[in-house]
């Protein structure tokens, strides 16, 4: 059986062509985006701090090579005693950031406090030397080891978790 349709009847409904859905819209971005982007935030506030502490730092030890540059043009050859106590003074304040009671210590507790950073053992020996040029005038020293083996201690002061320590210290208290 064969049946025919009239001539402008269809054969079934109108079907309208395929559309696609709208395009996604870009606000808000995905969940994942969002973890990249506060992951991204994290790390970088991290190396700010780091790059701001490395400043500190670098800043700091500018800071005490500089008074310990001071210390070498006020006091001259003729002055050594006045030298050494300023010198012996400036390691003092230093190490109390090592260990707060550097102030008062003497003989082998000041050594073991000055040999806490990585410096030579001869350096150690030239730092220890102020203590008898400052209480017997007659005693001599050698001013330029003196004063490179100084340099030497104050940097690696500088250099030091020790100073990291002390200004996260301050950070916390203000």
């Amino acid at each position: 059986m064969n049946l025919r349709l009239p001539a402008g009847a269809s054969s079934g409904p109108t079907l309208r062509d395929i559309h696609l859905p709208p395009a996604p819209a870009w606000w808000p971005p995905a969940p994942g985006w969002w973890m990249l982007a506060g992951a991204l935030l994290i790390a970088l506030l991290l190396l700010g701090r780091l790059g701001y502490r490395r400043r500190q730092r670098a800043d700091r030890r500018r800071q005490l090579l500089a008074e310990l540059d001071s210390l070498a043009q006020r006091y001259g050859d003729n002055e050594p005693g006045a030298l050494a106590s300023a010198l012996h003074q400036l390691l003092r304040r230093a190490a109390r950031l090592l260990n707060p009671q550097a102030v008062s210590q003497r003989g082998d507790g000041w050594r073991a406090t000055l040999a806490r950073l990585p410096v030579p053992e001869r350096a150690v020996g030239l730092l220890m030397q102020l203590d008898a040029v400052i209480y017997r005038p007659a005693a001599q020293f050698d001013r330029e080891q003196t004063l490179a083996a100084a340099r030497q201690w104050l940097s690696a002061l500088a250099a030091s978790d020790a100073m990291a320590r002390r200004d996260r210290r301050q950070g916390e208290g203000t």
